[in-house]
């Protein structure tokens, strides 16, 4: 065969291979691809500080489940206090006539201190509740006294004895007579002084 009609041949082969090649590599672009194995995620946005609410106005906080325990505990916590609230309306109060003392040794052998109270009719170790002029201080029945003729002498029967500290914390001045009003808030098991005698129903709250 002639060069040039071999060449021209050549040619138009090659050039039947390129049409191939480009109509198999635009075939294959359009073959949809299998999805891949691996889950796509999404990741929400964090949310700004600003543009989320505190709270919703319709939102409810959760319920305690143990509704009948809390009942229980709340009964429970009425008994006592109504138990506590019936014990300190039995206990003796009203008001009195303080006097005031200070000795060097007292009944119970303790030494004398600012709580330092004297009754003859409560028991030594009685706790009670002084106030004058809405100021109050707490004492402990440590000593007997005063006498019957001193408890006799007042308007109101003089039932209890304040130490010289006390007076003057509440009134100002240590040697003093006044009137008080007292509240025996627990009752001691030491001795007592007198059963009976003036201001003896006024000391037990009896009237």
């Amino acid at each position: 065969m002639h060069k040039r009609a071999r060449q021209a041949v050549t040619m138009a082969m090659a050039g039947t291979t390129l049409v191939a090649g480009a109509a198999t590599a635009a075939h294959a672009s359009v073959i949809p691809q299998a999805p891949s194995s691996t889950p796509l995620t999404r990741t929400a946005p964090a949310a700004s500080p600003a543009a989320s609410p505190a709270a919703s106005p319709g939102t409810t906080r959760p319920i305690p489940t143990d509704l009948a325990g809390l009942g229980a505990a709340f009964n429970a916590a009425l008994r006592t206090a109504y138990a506590e609230m019936k014990k300190a309306a039995s206990m003796p109060s009203g008001v009195s006539t303080a006097t005031s003392f200070w000795d060097a040794e007292t009944a119970s052998g303790k030494p004398m201190r600012y709580r330092t109270v004297a009754s003859p009719y409560w028991p030594l170790g009685t706790k009670v509740r002084i106030t004058y002029k809405g100021k109050s201080a707490i004492g402990v029945v440590e000593d007997f006294g005063p006498a019957e003729w001193a408890v006799a002498q007042h308007d109101i029967p003089a039932i209890v004895d304040l130490s010289e500290k006390m007076m003057a914390d509440l009134t100002g001045v240590a040697s003093n007579t006044v009137h008080v009003r007292f509240q025996v808030l627990k009752w001691g098991k030491g001795g007592v002084y007198r059963h009976s005698g003036t201001g003896y129903h006024l000391a037990m709250g009896r009237r």
